[in-house]
């Protein structure tokens, strides 16, 4: 008998539903596990028209309608955690949890707007393939960078094979997206919050004010880990990930 709610995984910007292939290894049976590809994403690769985080929730949304699911604990890795976000803000009452994994709800602060207007730019210039080129390697700790080729490699390939569209898209999506942490003040579900300490892209300084907001928080917090942590330090956050989606089950009793 599946334990209910179903988790459904979000991958993060450029990504798919490959990125946690390894992770579900060894997830206990009793649970309904769910991936997908967001908008453009993976085999998603149809062009979208609104590639906003709201119309990236409302997607997941139709997805689980087809698989008949309604209640849900929700894992967004980075941009997959702004749709869970997203997801919360539209339909909170089918919420049984949040995992921010490397995610913030948190906008995007003046200075990481003006960045992702020269990613933007770079990518107009340049492609794909060059700006995914740099833009992996920096998302491992820095103690990391180096030491895992393969997971770098598999990053690589996918960022590579995202449509171009997909890529100005989703920067333009992420850079727009509003402030979201009045749905962590709100939650009447419990939050578990994943960080690095060595994540440039989620900072810790500005990650551990949000832990007070919902009701009720958990967090894993990790040294020598970056923006990556479901492959810097798989064992560690599939545990947190395993034991939270049980206090979640528990509760929905």
């Amino acid at each position: 008998m599946l334990t209910q709610p179903a988790i459904v995984f979000l991958h993060g910007f450029a990504e798919s539903q490959a990125i946690w292939t390894d992770f579900l290894h060894g997830f206990p049976e009793v649970y309904q596990l769910l991936t997908l590809d967001l908008l453009g994403h993976g085999a998603n690769t149809q062009s979208a028209p609104d590639y906003s985080m709201e119309a990236q929730a409302q997607y997941v949304a139709d997805q689980l309608v087809e698989q008949n699911v309604e209640k849900v604990l929700l894992v967004g890795h980075s941009m997959g955690g702004y749709v869970a976000l997203a997801f919360a803000e539209q339909f909170p009452e089918r919420v049984a949890g949040l995992v921010l994994f490397h995610s913030t709800a948190l906008p995007d602060t003046e200075e990481k707007q003006a960045n992702r207007d020269k990613n933007m730019e770079f990518v107009r210039k340049n492609g794909v393939d060059k700006f995914m080129d740099s833009f992996i390697r920096p998302l491992f700790a820095p103690a990391n960078r180096g030491k895992m080729p393969v997971q770098q490699e598999l990053l690589e390939t996918i960022g590579k094979a995202t449509p171009e569209a997909t890529v100005l898209g989703g920067l333009q999506a992420m850079r727009n997206r509003p402030d979201r942490t009045q749905v962590l003040r709100d939650a009447a579900f419990p939050v578990l919050f994943i960080g690095g300490k060595d994540d440039a892209a989620v900072p810790l300084d500005s990650l551990l004010p949000q832990l007070a907001l919902p009701a009720e928080s958990h967090a894993l917090l990790l040294g020598n880990v970056g923006h990556l942590g479901y492959l810097e330090a798989p064992e560690l956050t599939r545990r947190a990930v395993v034991d939270f989606a049980a206090s979640v089950a528990a509760s929905a009793r």
